[in-house]
């Protein structure tokens, strides 16, 4: 009676494909505004965008608005076949052939999407000095908070000891960096000379090297565990 009636291999597949989905669009959402002049972080390629009718000047990211629209078609067909799942018997039942359009649907616009994902990053141009232009220095305020650990405070006390040199920096409006050790040291005895070190925004990626972090060798072993995955 159950044999004859089991669909859950579809509906996981309609599931993953929907949450596959989701970060696809997650990932075009980010790069849409990336790409926008406001940013200007990222720059698609031709071949993945076009330009606008009225505007000759703009470049549309159609490629990945398109990426984002199909996320929702993708989870309308896993949420129309549990639909159709939901108030079945046990045993076959007719209504059971609606899970091939749902399927098949789901395995054409995946692959697709896919398809175009990869060509959308393997074309675009990351624009570094406009990135690193953007970056301002009271984004390294944590930095502050991690120095101050280091010497041995406990986080919940230098979490407070940064915010008041961020409030420090925007009175005299000037960066939490330009802050001089004497000032520092007025906030928390522990601040010594090296604290100049923590204004730095490479160092601070790298120093973020556990397993899953944004450090340069942590990135490049999971992509080392990504390829030997999709290796077997």
């Amino acid at each position: 009676m159950w044999g004859v009636a089991d669909r859950d291999f579809i509906a996981e597949f309609l599931m993953w494909a929907s949450l596959c989905m989701v970060h696809l669009s997650k990932l075009a959402e980010d790069l849409i505004i990336y790409s926008t002049s406001e940013f200007g972080f990222v720059t698609l390629s031709d071949a993945y965008s076009t330009g606008s009718s009225v505007m000759p000047q703009k470049k549309n990211p159609d490629s990945l608005e398109l990426l984002r629209g199909k996320c929702g078609r993708i989870f309308g067909d896993m949420s129309g076949f549990l639909m159709t799942l939901k108030g079945l018997p046990s045993t076959y039942n007719k209504d059971l052939q609606e899970d091939k359009e749902p399927l098949f649907d789901a395995v054409d616009t995946i692959g697709a999407s896919l398809r175009i994902a990869e060509g959308v990053l393997s074309t675009l141009t990351v624009n570094e000095a406009k990135m690193k232009n953007s970056l301002t220095m009271d984004m390294l305020a944590t930095e502050l908070a991690e120095y101050l650990v280091r010497k041995g405070m406990p986080f919940r006390e230098t979490h407070h000891v940064s915010g008041r040199a961020v409030a420090l920096a925007e009175s005299l409006q000037i960066s939490i960096s330009e802050l001089t050790l004497e000032q520092y040291q007025k906030l928390c005895p522990l601040f010594e000379e090296d604290v100049i070190g923590v204004f730095d925004f490479e160092a601070s990626v790298e120093r973020r090297a556990a397993i899953g972090g944004p450090s340069l060798r942590m990135i490049e072993r999971q992509v080392e565990v990504l390829r030997k995955a999709l290796s077997q």
